[in-house]
């Protein structure tokens, strides 16, 4: 029973570990989470953000100083942009 209940364990926290950063929403701590970002570069995609609004593309991080196409590949898999933003509704056709 005990492995069994460990095993479950393992499973869930491999999920939370594999989860995605989205770039838009995390603070300092959390982007420091992804690869090659410590806490300048942190401190640095947040400035960016707060200066551009929301990445449109996890792509767009290597606008951000100090992110090369090196420390892009790194974290590409585990950064997100989703939720960044609500597309539109299209308007209700009028009828005649």
């Amino acid at each position: 029973m005990k492995k069994l209940i460990w095993g479950a364990l393992a499973l869930i926290s491999t999920g939370f570990s594999l989860a995605a950063v989205n770039i838009n929403t995390a603070g300092e701590e959390e982007l420091k989470a992804l690869p090659g970002i410590g806490p300048s570069k942190a401190a640095a995609i947040v400035e960016y953000r707060s200066r551009n609004g929301n990445f449109k593309s996890v792509e767009e991080l290597k606008n951000v100083k100090g992110i090369g196409d090196g420390i892009y590949n790194r974290l590409k898999d585990e950064a997100s942009v989703s939720g960044a933003a609500a597309k539109k509704a299209k308007p209700a056709l009028k009828k005649p």
